[in-house]
């Protein structure tokens, strides 16, 4: 099943590659997409979610949440443009760059990956690292 994507913001991104690039990491991890949403959004939008769920009352990049166990992955994530854009000029990164970035770490959470230590936060690194890669051998992004 592909991945939906939606943007609920005037920023144009590339959802379908965006979505092919979720899929790669899902095949990779050896999962695959059951039901699986990635919501772009903007700063509000990511703040009231941290808040209501996560009791951060502070805008963030990315939001997980999976609602199943197993191969089959259903989740969804948001990520914010509006965060995706500050941290890009602050790891010197294009907008895109960090975009795919982050979208693939959304991912590697939804099949289970966690960083909340070094080590865990090392390796989700060298995972990104790799689905980046892989990412750029497919084509150019836009």
């Amino acid at each position: 099943m592909p991945v939906l994507t939606a943007n609920t913001t005037r920023r144009k991104i590339d959802g379908r590659r965006l979505g092919q690039s979720v899929l790669a990491v899902l095949q990779g991890e050896g999962c695959s997409a059951g039901s699986v949403e990635a919501v772009y959004c903007g700063r509000r939008m990511i703040r009231r979610i941290n808040r209501e769920y996560l009791q951060h009352d502070y805008a963030t990049d990315t939001i997980t949440f999976r609602y199943n166990e197993g191969d089959e992955v259903d989740g969804e994530f948001y990520i914010c443009l509006d965060v995706i854009e500050e941290n890009a000029r602050r790891f010197g990164a294009t907008f895109d760059e960090e975009l795919f970035r982050v979208t693939i770490h959304s991912a590697l959470h939804l099949v289970g990956y966690d960083d909340g230590s070094p080590e865990e936060r090392a390796e989700m690194t060298r995972l990104e690292e790799h689905y980046l890669e892989l990412d750029r051998g497919v084509g150019k992004r836009s």
